[in-house]
């Protein structure tokens, strides 16, 4: 596939803060590309960059084999985490005002449908639920029958049932050859939804492949989690890697060998837990703390 998106030694500096620390990579069409880290990694920052709302201290950005520039600008859309409407619109009307931007919008009613809006369309926005709003702004985004589409943390602040009904919905637009430019601090939603991720932390990139290349990189066979106190007084590093303040991780190549190893240093196994590695998982392995710890700093 061609790359549709190409990143090369991007940078952006804020007064003695380097926010972006020259980052690269490609996206080709078609794909999810998924820029995943904490708040405060770089990735929002990145992105807006390649969306030409922020000028970058260096480095390049191109679309389709060109500079970005406003041509390149015209084939995206983009959800942003917040987003002003005009008040006392409905959602019908909202995507009536959006669409007479363009020169060239896509069908209002097909957008509708793909968004799940048809039984909102007479609703004001301002009585819209969490998932609802989401979805309307995903509508705004595809209004214009953009080739990229952004999505900037969509998923924030919604319940487990709207989430996995926005997942499906990117799943739809993925199917009809768009692509896809997601960030998020979900590793969960990155691994249903992304073919090829970067994980950045602190302003640089950590990591990037595909998932389950990532994945089968860092690991081999399961986790074995343990409460911390079950080793006693034994050494942490000798056996695997902290997991939040009360667990440990152990790399198991065999569950079975491991489980015995530990017997016979004889710590306990009230509390014991085997399962696969994720994207969660390999944050913790690259960078020693969990994401959610990293978004408190």
């Amino acid at each position: 596939m061609s790359a549709v998106v190409e990143v090369k030694n991007l940078r952006k500096i804020y007064d003695d803060v380097e926010a972006v620390k020259g980052v690269s990579f490609k996206v080709e069409q078609g794909r999810c590309f998924g820029l995943l880290g904490p708040n405060g990694a770089g990735k929002t920052t990145t992105i807006e960059m390649m969306e030409g709302l922020i000028e970058p201290s260096g480095g390049e950005i191109s679309f389709f084999g060109s500079p970005l520039n406003k041509e390149s600008l015209k084939e995206i859309g983009i959800q942003f985490q917040h987003t002003a409407l005009q008040d006392f619109l409905t959602v019908g009307e909202t995507l009536d005002l959006f669409g007479a931007f363009y020169p060239n919008s896509a069908s209002k009613q097909s957008v509708m449908e793909m968004c799940n809006l048809i039984e909102i369309e007479n609703r004001r926005h301002q009585k819209l639920s969490g998932g609802q709003k989401q979805r309307l702004l995903l509508a705004l985004a595809l209004i214009n029958d953009p080739k990229i589409l952004f999505l900037d943390e969509p998923t924030t602040g919604l319940d487990p049932h709207a989430r996995r009904n926005f997942w499906d919905l990117i799943t739809k637009i993925k199917q009809q050859g768009k692509t896809v430019i997601l960030t998020t601090h979900y590793m969960d939603e990155a691994e249903y939804l992304c073919d090829d991720i970067v994980i950045m932390d602190q302003g640089a990139i950590i990591a990037q492949d595909t998932p389950s290349r990532l994945l089968n990189q860092h690991f081999s066979g399961a986790i074995i989690r343990l409460p911390i106190e079950n080793l006693g007084s034994l050494d942490i590093s000798e056996f695997g890697r902290p997991f939040g303040h009360h667990h440990v991780d152990i790399d198991a190549k065999d569950v079975e060998v491991s489980i015995s190893n530990l017997l016979e240093k004889g710590v306990k196994l009230d509390g014991l837990q085997v399962k696969s590695a994720n994207l969660d998982d390999l944050f913790i392995k690259l960078t020693g703390h969990q994401l959610t710890e990293a978004k408190k700093s």
